[in-house]
């Protein structure tokens, strides 16, 4: 589910999954109501618009894709109805719902895990919606023929340090790539999703599916993997960031005890993104963070001076992060 800035864990599962010898036709939506969708983080790597002739030869190919649903109209009513809650910036629950599980089982799909992270200022705020969203998650897929497993994760923070399509981009590249830098939280999380769905497959042994995703992802697999579906896809290229930058830093000392992710969310798009692919931002302040004065909480990127200053603007007026 969409909602928790910074969330992309979809490439690196997909690649996990893909390298495992398993068939995922990953179809993703752009944003509706956030700084980046799936398809939008992703397009900045690689193409994502295919037609379904052109899905079938990259899934044939490498066992899965990465791609925009909304070329393929999987789902053709849900494509009506995603345009009118984007010009109303609403995300009703039972239309995700229903976006969701209808996708997935237009693509052919049989085995399903959902991402359900809950917090205050996510899209999910408490445990109880969460267990009823499972429940209806479930009651839906049964009566459609899906295997499907909810894991409800934490919510409180964003995941990774990318927050906007080219950003985002930037830690999905830096997990893949095992680099030293690579956001723990981000990598975990895709191992656990991956785990999940190996698991569920009914290939993998109960218990063993965390350890066969983080060892495809340790030794590589996952990364050449991923190359191989954007170049079946169109080709590959790195994200790059946007030219103007500001960063915001700490007016007191203290620990982080808050992030209000919605309210980064809205600065993040007030920057330019998702509509300026490389716009967003940097986070650098996870909750439990001990920060002195100046210390640097987050980056702000955009494309123009302008839209640069229009976020700022909005910081201004906002507070988004608790230092106590």
């Amino acid at each position: 589910m969409g909602g928790l800035p910074g969330n992309r864990t979809t490439p690196i599962v997909v690649s996990i999954v893909a390298a495992a010898g398993l068939t995922i036709p990953k179809t993703s939506s752009r944003a509706i109501t956030s700084p980046a969708g799936t398809a939008d983080t992703m397009e900045v790597i690689a193409p994502v618009d295919l037609d379904m002739e052109e899905i079938k030869k990259v899934v044939e190919k490498e066992n899965g894709c990465i791609v925009w649903g909304g070329a393929v109209k999987l789902s053709p009513a849900d494509d009506i109805l995603i345009s009118v809650e984007k010009s109303l910036d609403v995300d009703s629950q039972g239309q995700m719902i229903a976006s969701v599980l209808s996708k997935k089982s237009a693509a052919g799909a049989t085995h399903v895990v959902i991402d359900l992270p809950v917090g205050k200022t996510a899209k999910v705020r408490t445990h109880e919606i969460a267990l009823q969203l499972q429940h209806d998650f479930e009651s839906v897929a049964q009566a459609i023929g899906l295997q499907l497993q909810v894991i409800i994760t934490d919510g409180q923070q964003p995941v990774g340090r990318g927050i906007g399509p080219a950003l985002e981009a930037m830690d999905v590249l830096a997990v893949l790539r095992n680099e030293k830098t690579a956001p723990t939280d981000l990598k975990e999380r895709a191992i656990t999703l991956a785990g999940a769905l190996l698991e569920l497959s009914g290939k993998y042994a109960p218990g063993t599916g965390n350890n066969m995703a983080r060892s495809i992802l340790d030794t590589g697999s996952a990364w050449a993997k991923f190359q191989a579906i954007c170049q079946s896809q169109g080709g590959f290229r790195e994200p790059a960031f946007a030219p103007y930058h500001f960063e915001v830093c700490a007016d007191k000392e203290g620990v982080v005890t808050a992030i209000d992710n919605r309210k980064l969310a809205r600065v993040a798009k007030l920057a330019g993104a998702p509509q300026s692919a490389s716009a967003g931002i940097l986070f650098n302040a996870p909750l439990g963070k001990q920060v002195s004065v100046g210390d640097r909480l987050f980056t702000l990127y955009a494309h123009t001076k302008g839209e640069l200053e229009y976020a700022l603007s909005y910081l201004k007026t906002d507070n988004i992060i608790t230092i106590e």
